[in-house]
């Protein structure tokens, strides 16, 4: 079901605590709104549509995937400024963002997964970890 985006900056600082089976409803929700945004949002973490549970969604190349307890186990030492949009926000802000990065997380078939992500999709991964932990860019 397509989800209302929350834009209650102080219920997003709030940080978002861990996912398990009984959240993949609300994954599919994630599903379901990034589909409807989907002409101007490439990511959501579950708080933006009112969860907070460490869960995020991003779309990728190939097709959207679910992270849920997305982890960073490593990152390159390269850094870049990246401007930033977010639908719980207005306008856009500067960021800095790893180039690369190795995510550990949980899919929605509750198997764990280690992958590696560069460029674009590690931008987005690491913005919708940030809202995860509360942070808003």
């Amino acid at each position: 079901m397509e989800r209302k985006i929350i834009k209650d900056v102080m219920f997003l600082k709030l940080k978002s605590s861990p996912a398990g089976k009984a959240d993949i409803p609300t994954a599919i929700d994630l599903i379901d709104t990034l589909r409807a945004n989907s002409s101007r949002c490439v990511g959501l973490a579950a708080n933006m549509i009112g969860v907070r549970k460490n869960i995020i969604i991003v779309q990728t190349p190939a097709v959207p995937l679910v992270m849920m307890n997305p982890r960073m186990i490593s990152h390159s030492e390269k850094c870049y400024e990246a401007e930033e949009g977010c639908l719980s926000l207005e306008g856009t802000r500067k960021t800095m963002r790893y180039e690369s990065v190795e995510i550990e997380y949980i899919d929605m078939s509750m198997k764990r997964n280690k992958a590696s992500f560069s460029g674009f999709t590690a931008q987005i991964i690491q913005h919708e970890m940030d809202h995860c932990m509360g942070k808003i860019i």
